[in-house]
């Protein structure tokens, strides 16, 4: 029975190879298509750039949010636009459209300085980013930037009928180039190999001379040349025949003398080798008992020896592990503390610069009216009504300038005094709730992009003698935990801070309305490490450190009471005036 066909295999070899090429050619003119249709598109991404950026530009510049989202949206409309992200001179997004890619994680709150292409393989967004430029005064000011995105599949749309043509034309060509081996082979291949192998199967062992074979052709070719050397296979199988018949009858004789003495040195063998059978027996199962013996024992001094090995590495492998974990925590601790500080410098420099840039505007545009001024007292150019619009200017210019450089002031000197309290157990003397307004102000660029609401009561006159790094590490963990977890899908929270004084003490009510916790939560909250967070960078140290704080460094008491839904709520008291401060622990939120 035929296993697998000669001329099918050589067929199919031909044709994988065809296919592979055409697969491999159509492939690259399909990349080919795909990689211009998407230069076109970034082109026409540069070609928007000029029709829509002055209109953008002027819509930002005014302030005017709702035609900035106008024409986003117009943008948008455009087939070719999957996405759009619009921010204004602070990094902040004014309109964010569509599908994009996340411009804090590329650029963080930069604006981009000039054109540049963003690619994104895995989902495959790219787009073209651009600065918007106002030019005011004959200066040229950069208030914010524009990023349009596309995707491939914008480009799959466009090139979708090129791959349709180029697909099908390879499916014809592919086709008719089957149709046509699948003749040829079955005329000059299969055929006379089928009829070849009809003979070749009739063939009969014992009538040599009358099966000779005939593949019918005339023509000299390699199965002509198969025919005639089977032919003469055939010869040779015959003179070989009657030459073995006339050895086999000299073989017989042969061994029937051979068989009579066979039978005689057989029985003296089997009369010698029963006698040393039984011996070697004998001997073969007193090894045998031995060895297994011998072998017992080894295993189990070897499973001793093996099982003490493993008890010593498991040890050592638990102190090592306890080390380890002592050193990770103190470690974690630190960290918490570095990242805590380093956020509150991020936050408190971007408000910084806010007052600080207008100065600096206010500041250039005086010096400019002042070189005008100054050219018209040279040229005797110089008019009252110029001089009286030059001082109304510079006294705008002086009244912008102080009340910005007064709020960096105040900025950084709560700042300064945040920072150095976080960082000393120092003790000292502070109006609380004048300290806790630095404190909840420190906090301004956590809670300016929120709606939340912080109420506080707290006696004027309050003074405290105490370490005031704990505080300010009590309250921004207690906050922040508001925030993060309390306040969580929600658009305006509200915290109530209530602060009163009894027979030397300090009592604190502090309460939230945020989604609160389960009461297995509950009973875990002041644990090390335990968040709820733990996927989006939660510690687990916040509230673990604000009950250290509480209970060691200022030798107070911490309760917590909360329901699902109906919010969380602190009571804190410790004493007014402390002498001896314990260690103050690092901020974190759990």
């Amino acid at each position: 029975m035929l296993q697998k066909s000669l001329s099918k295999k050589l067929l199919t070899n031909v044709l994988s190879v065809y296919f592979l090429l055409t697969f491999v050619v159509t492939c690259g003119q399909i990349v080919a298509e795909y990689v211009n249709t998407k230069d076109y598109i970034r082109n026409e991404l540069t070609m928007l750039q000029k029709t829509f950026s002055r209109s953008l530009t002027r819509a930002i510049w005014e302030l005017n949010t709702k035609q900035t989202v106008t024409t986003a949206e117009g943008l948008l409309a455009i087939p070719m636009i999957e996405g759009i992200i619009v921010r204004d001179d602070s990094g902040e997004i004014i309109s964010q459209l569509g599908r994009s890619l996340d411009i804090q994680e590329l650029y963080s709150q930069q604006l981009v300085q000039e054109e540049a292409i963003i690619e994104d393989t895995p989902s495959g967004l790219f787009g073209y980013t651009f600065p918007l430029i106002f030019e005011f005064s004959g200066r040229a000011t950069q208030v914010g930037d524009v990023t349009l995105f596309s995707s491939r599949e914008v480009v799959f749309s466009r090139i979708m009928i090129s791959i349709y043509f180029l697909i099908g034309n390879a499916m014809i060509k592919t086709t008719f180039l089957i149709i046509l081996f699948l003749i040829a082979f079955r005329k000059l291949l299969t055929e006379p190999l089928s009829d070849l192998t009809d003979q070749i199967e009739e063939f009969e062992i014992d009538n040599v001379d009358g099966h000779k074979i005939d593949i019918g052709t005339k023509e000299r070719n390699e199965l002509k040349v198969m025919e005639e050397a089977f032919n003469k296979l055939i010869d040779k199988v015959a003179e070989y025949r009657k030459k073995l018949d006339q050895t086999q009858k000299e073989l017989l004789i042969s061994n029937e003398k051979l068989d009579q003495h066979n039978i005689q040195l057989e029985q003296e063998v089997a009369r010698k080798t029963s006698n040393l059978s039984q011996a070697m027996m004998d001997l073969q199962q007193q090894k045998y008992e031995l060895e297994k013996q011998k072998l017992t024992l080894t295993e189990e001094i070897d499973l001793r020896k093996q099982t003490e090995e493993e008890l010593l590495t498991k040890q050592k492998e638990l102190e090592k592990y306890v080390d380890e974990l002592n050193m990770a925590q103190e470690r974690l601790v630190g960290s918490e503390k570095m990242a805590a500080l380093g956020g509150l410098v991020a936050g408190i420099t971007h408000d910084i610069n806010t007052p600080v840039g207008i100065g600096v505007t206010a500041t250039s545009f005086l010096q400019e009216r002042l070189d005008q001024l100054e050219a018209a007292y040279t040229n005797k150019t110089l008019s009252p009504k110029a001089l009286e619009e030059f001082i109304s200017e510079a006294k705008q210019s002086a009244s912008l300038l102080t009340t910005n450089l007064d709020r960096a002031s105040e900025l950084v000197a709560s700042f300064k005094q945040i920072a150095v309290d976080q960082a000393s157990e120092a003790i000292r003397q502070i109006n609380f709730k004048q300290y806790l307004g630095e404190v909840i102000r420190s906090l301004h660029p956590k809670l300016k992009k929120t709606k939340h609401v912080i109420n506080v009561e707290c006696p004027d006159s309050m003074t405290l003698n105490l370490p005031a790094g704990a505080i300010s590490q009590i309250f921004t963990n207690l906050i922040m935990n508001s925030l993060i977890h309390g306040f969580e899908n929600m658009d305006n929270g509200q915290i109530d801070i209530l602060i009163t004084e009894e027979q030397g003490k300090v009592n604190i009510i502090y309460k939230d309305n945020g989604k609160g916790v389960s009461q297995t939560q509950l009973e875990k909250l002041f644990d090390p490490f335990f968040t709820t967070k733990r996927d989006q960078g939660g510690s687990g140290l916040g509230t673990h450190i604000t009950f250290n704080l509480v209970k060691q460094t200022l030798n107070g008491d911490i309760e917590v009471s909360s329901e699902q839904g109906k919010g969380l709520t602190y009571n804190i008291s410790f004493p007014k005036d402390l002498q001896k401060p314990m260690a103050i622990f690092n901020m974190g939120q759990g």
